[in-house]
């Protein structure tokens, strides 16, 4: 496994709070990554005002300024030259990539996506969920992919589905979820416990009991 810390650079379009589970995760001694800037095409995202407010170098690239969506990448793509990124963490950054920017991340950059991939693609996961009844949904980070909300699988969070959810409250769970499966596949992947191998991830796990499993409602 790699010992050096990897150089993140975080896009966000929002208020960034996958971002602030990130950064504060990044600041343990052990952890195997650093979050050396925060970039945003929105230049009044709250996200940037945070990060900010946490030290770290910030940039807003306004996609709205570009004529196209190669036009925009290509700034984007020199900002994180710019920074030494190494390691690109999407966190609620709201465009959709070319096919060309992504191939030029390949299995560099994770995304993180409130429902367990693959189901529920796209926006109002929530909502779907609810309206297809399913009694488990949760979280997934994975690796970007041209296709949206696809791509290798490297960690994923399990939140029960209670009597009474509205999208809103399901959502406020799995979002606590999300603040802690972000950073967990963040380490893994910047460790090196996490590897790319054909179209999908596998995790180096001797430690981990892989027969437990996660009964909702539960047996009891």
């Amino acid at each position: 496994m790699s010992t050096a810390k990897k150089r993140v650079g975080i896009l966000i379009s929002g208020r960034g709070s996958n971002m602030m589970s990130l950064i504060a995760a990044a600041r343990a001694a052990g952890y195997p990554a650093e979050i050396v800037c925060v970039l945003s095409n929105r230049p009044e995202a709250e996200g940037l005002l945070k990060a900010a407010g946490e030290g770290l170098p910030t940039r807003a690239i306004d996609h709205k300024g570009f004529a196209s969506r190669e036009g925009f990448e290509a700034e984007l793509d020199k900002a994180l030259a710019d920074f030494g990124v190494e390691l690109v963490a999407c966190a609620g950054f709201m465009r959709k990539m070319t096919a060309g920017f992504v191939e030029r991340w390949r299995d560099r950059m994770l995304n993180i996506h409130p429902s367990l991939l693959p189901a529920f693609k796209g926006l109002d996961t929530h909502a779907r969920a609810l309206a297809a009844g399913v009694k488990l949904t949760g979280c997934t980070v994975h690796l970007v992919r041209s296709e949206v909300d696809s791509g290798p699988i490297i960690a994923q969070a399990a939140v029960p589905v209670l009597d009474g959810d509205t999208a809103e409250s399901l959502a406020a769970r799995v979002l606590e979820a999300e603040h802690r499966l972000y950073p967990h596949a963040l380490s893994l992947f910047a460790s090196g416990a996490a590897l790319v191998s054909g179209d999908m991830v596998n995790i180096r796990q001797a430690s981990i009991n892989q027969a437990k499993p996660l009964f909702w409602p539960p047996l009891e």
